[in-house]
């Protein structure tokens, strides 16, 4: 498994530059420890609170967790999948000679950010017929009635162009302070079923990304638009075009 060089080099050296190193974590992900039956290993924080560990390397989790069965190797998305359904708020990030604390909300905030581009030259979204996308998109029109705010819910299929990754998409445009417990808890209520597909969640704030927000409803792209006042939901998809 390739080694996350970019988050050993700050972590070793004990940088305090945070922001590069939530993007070398956002970059190139983490090996998390696995016990023998494929669930996640977890360690403590000084309080007594699970924290979900990474480390850059499996080498670096082997040497470090010796009672780990493996590692996986796990991008920031599904970091945060992780953290939405165990309940973990923080990641301790481990190297051969230092580590770091990383709060969820911060990876997550970082994700949100480059999530603004969605259009540009990391991410590339599209509409996706895929049986799970169509899936969600019909489980959010059952359900965003319950989630006043939740404004809007974008399904579509992301592709980072440097490393070619696909994957689901969600975004959410939210009337709170993010992070969103609205567009976690709507996505949970969403994401159901043994087996689940990779989905990654973008919330936006429907003040602070205006424009993000229509540059979302001009890209054709399955959407489902709650009027909390009303009740009304309306469905948007190129399938009844």
């Amino acid at each position: 498994m390739t080694a996350n060089t970019a988050l050993a080099g700050l972590l070793d050296s004990s940088s305090t530059d945070h922001d590069a190193l939530l993007a070398a974590l956002a970059d190139h992900g983490v090996h998390v420890p696995v016990a023998a039956n494929g669930s996640v290993v977890f360690v403590r924080n000084d309080d007594g609170s699970p924290a979900l560990p990474g480390y850059v390397s499996e080498e670096c989790c082997t040497e470090s967790l010796p009672s780990a069965e493996g590692a996986v190797r796990c991008d920031a998305l599904r970091l945060l999948d992780i953290a939405a359904q165990t309940g973990v708020e923080v990641l301790l990030l481990f190297s051969a000679g230092g580590w770091a604390r990383v709060p969820v909300p911060l990876l997550r905030r970082t994700l949100q950010q480059r999530g603004r581009d969605a259009a540009g030259e990391r991410m590339k979204l599209g509409w996706s017929r895929h049986p799970a996308a169509v899936a969600l998109r019909d489980a959010a029109v059952e359900r965003i009635r319950d989630f006043p705010a939740v404004r809007t819910v974008w399904i579509s299929q992301a592709r980072w162009l440097d490393t070619g990754a696909e994957h689901l998409m969600v975004h959410m445009a939210v009337d709170e302070e993010l992070p969103s417990e609205s567009a976690d808890q709507l996505m949970a209520a969403i994401l159901t079923g043994e087996d689940r597909p990779q989905v990654g969640l973008l919330a936006l704030n429907t003040s602070t990304h205006a424009e993000t927000i229509a540059e979302l409803d001009g890209m054709g792209l399955d959407t489902v638009r709650a009027d909390h006042t009303t009740g009304r939901v309306d469905v948007l998809s190129r399938e009844y075009d």
